[in-house]
């Protein structure tokens, strides 16, 4: 059975943009845009200018305006790096 939470963390280099569980991350991809979900395959993925949304556990939306980065999933660990 599928983990039902992703644990996301958004950082630049600067800081700490964003750590919490989620159930969704919707991300800007260079190639396209892709939803992120718990049990989601392992990638590595540049990012285009656009916009990131986090959907939380209680619902919640953030959203990031994106320039350019890197995203990384792995074992329902999500972590993206803003420029």
């Amino acid at each position: 059975m599928a983990e039902k939470a992703l644990k996301v963390r958004v950082i630049s280099p600067e800081q700490t943009l964003f750590q919490d569980s989620a159930d969704a991350v919707f991300v800007p991809g260079s190639v396209s845009p892709f939803e992120v979900l718990p049990g989601h395959a392992p990638i590595i993925s540049s990012l285009a200018s656009g916009t990131l949304s986090i959907r939380t556990l209680d619902g919640e939306m953030h959203t990031f305006a994106v320039v350019n980065g890197i995203i990384r999933v792995k074992d329902n660990e999500v972590v993206v790096c803003v420029g």
